[in-house]
């Protein structure tokens, strides 16, 4: 590694950092119903602080899209790039985190549920619809192409991220929003996991450089199309294999919620993703 490449490497990491605080206040300004300071440090709020976990995390995704970017000639001109995709993630982001929201959660209020209540249930997914939404952002973001097909590939993957969302909820036999609302966590991991592995599929299909329209888009498209067939069928396997002599759905809704059962069929689904990357 050359003197070149470590100064430059010093200058990439100075100009994220500031880019990382640029989201923090950010985020401070989207959400003027509370003090952040105040509820992770004085009321001790363990439902916004793994939301606020999710959101820098995904700050981190989006932002390490941006850097994977194709380098120029000099290095300002990748500062320059730098700064305004990072600007634009930023955007993309918190946008995508508010459709979602509207969407996807659209029964309740997830802030109040949030301060208010302190549903750590909610706090988890929503800081992993920021983590979800970053890898969509990220994988829009990367590789060599124009804004045009980036923001393209955004709205078509946050859109997907809905769908999945919707689907998951159909199949499970429990009503998923009250679940979630009535503070059960167990739901919530394996929900939770759902969201950021189909986030993963989706960062996967928009990752690369923009060929053309026909390939980009026709690779984009078996991608979801394998992460939403499969869903239900991870779930299957969840249910039958990793989980033998019980219910996935009796556990994740008993009347002590079975956590270790969230958790087993969330993380299957972070699995799944992983072996798309590596296999299809």
């Amino acid at each position: 590694m050359s003197v070149d490449q470590i100064v430059a490497g010093f200058v990439y990491l100075a100009v994220i950092l500031v880019l990382l605080a640029v989201g923090k206040w950010v985020y401070d300004v989207l959400h003027r119903r509370f003090v952040l300071r105040v509820e992770l440090l004085e009321k001790d709020n363990l439902a916004l602080a793994v939301t606020v976990a999710g959101y820098y995390l995904g700050l981190v995704i989006v932002l390490g899209g941006v850097v994977s970017g194709p380098a120029s000639v000099s290095l300002l001109d990748d500062v320059i790039g730098l700064v305004i995709f990072g600007a634009l993630a930023i955007v993309l982001l918190n946008l995508s985190a508010w459709v979602n929201d509207r969407l996807v959660f659209s029964r309740f209020d997830n802030e109040r549920e949030i301060v208010e209540d302190r549903n750590v249930g909610v706090g988890i997914l929503e800081g992993a619809n920021y983590v979800a939404v970053g890898l969509i952002t990220a994988g829009a973001l990367s590789g060599e192409g124009g804004m045009a097909s980036a923001l393209v590939f955004w709205v078509t993957g946050l859109a997907a991220l809905v769908v999945a969302g919707v689907l998951y909820d159909r199949i499970t036999s429990y009503d998923l929003h009250d679940q979630i609302e009535g503070g059960n966590v167990a739901v919530a991991v394996a929900f939770a996991g759902v969201l950021v592995g189909f986030g993963n599929v989706i960062r996967l299909a928009g990752e690369g450089d923009f060929v053309s329209w026909n390939e980009s888009l026709t690779e984009f498209g078996y991608y979801l199309v394998v992460g939403l067939v499969l869903l239900p069928l991870v779930r299957l396997f969840a249910d039958k294999v990793l989980l033998p002599g019980a219910r996935l759905a009796d556990e994740l809704v008993k009347e002590r919620p079975n956590l270790g059962a969230g958790v087993i069929e969330g993380v299957t689904y972070l699995a799944a993703s992983m072996l798309i990357g590596l296999t299809l």
